[in-house]
């Protein structure tokens, strides 16, 4: 499964003039991110004990995921030489901890469990293509690129699972959307990134707070999103709840997300400056 390594990387490459300042906290903390993947094969392993298939699936899966937290830690080191992975990333697992004993999936059943996984994937391959799209410096495109390029693949493989436990479950569509919409929501109200932000980014004597931190990365990450980037993730969640993407429902997300992305920015901001005054 394991298709490029560290070493397919130019990192020889690597332009200091060209790096965006404002992109080197986000990739630290996307790196804090993917890094945790181990602990979410477990999670993954525990909830399907019984599918040998998909357990080493899931183990495969998390083989990439460690990789693509490894190429954008060596990348944000070489961004900034301050910048020490490996100390962020016992920093992040230290404080932020997956349920990784779980027995079944919090989404209810396993088809909610992979619907929730394709939502994922969904926003890591949207988020490095836009990522991609943002940066001038040829090594991040590149890594970007790559890291994007497996998430899409991520996706159309939890979404092959997904049709064999469909067939078992018997979950409908209405039931698919509210699980795929929940996920959505938790991406906003969960600790994972802000943490990781925190741990990559912030002070050794600060203490974590999520409104804060939470704030710094979506200042950051929500304005990399062009309405092309959007129209594809809509499309992805679309056809992971079994709707056309180029349905009524599909058009109302993507003008819903596109407004709800430019509206959170903007708060965001609003809200940083509010502090800074303060």
């Amino acid at each position: 499964m394991k298709s490029w390594t560290l070493n397919d990387i130019p990192w020889h490459s690597f332009t200091k003039s060209l790096v965006n300042k404002d992109l080197i906290p986000i990739v630290k903390a996307a790196s804090m991110v993917e890094s945790n993947a181990d602990d979410y094969a477990a999670y993954l392993q525990n909830v399907f004990h019984d599918d040998p298939e998909f357990k080493q699936a899931a183990r495969d899966w998390a083989v990439e995921e460690v990789q693509h937290g490894l190429a954008l830690g060596r990348w944000a080191e070489l961004a900034d030489p301050d910048f020490n992975y490996r100390e962020s990333f016992k920093r992040f697992v230290d404080g932020y901890k997956v349920p990784v004993h779980a027995t079944s999936s919090i989404r209810g059943s396993r088809a909610g469990e992979l619907i929730a996984r394709c939502i994922v994937e969904t926003g890591t391959s949207s988020y490095y293509r836009a990522l991609m799209d943002a940066s001038q410096e040829p090594v991040l495109k590149e890594v970007c690129r790559l890291i994007a390029a497996d998430e899409f693949r991520h996706y159309k493989l939890f979404y092959v699972h997904l049709q064999r436990y469909l067939e078992k479950e018997k979950v409908g569509k209405i039931r698919r959307l509210f699980v795929a919409l929940g996920r959505i929501r938790e991406s906003e109200g969960d600790d994972e990134l802000p943490y990781a932000y925190y741990a990559a980014n912030g002070a050794e004597d600060e203490r974590y707070n999520h409104l804060k931190y939470s704030a710094e990365y979506g200042v950051r990450a929500y304005p990399l999103y062009q309405p092309y980037h959007i129209e594809k993730a809509t499309g992805m969640v679309m056809k992971a709840v079994g709707l056309s993407p180029q349905g009524k429902i599909s058009h109302f997300m993507n003008t819903g997300l596109q407004k709800f992305i430019t509206y959170r920015a903007q708060k965001l901001r609003q809200r940083i400056a509010n502090h800074t005054s303060g």
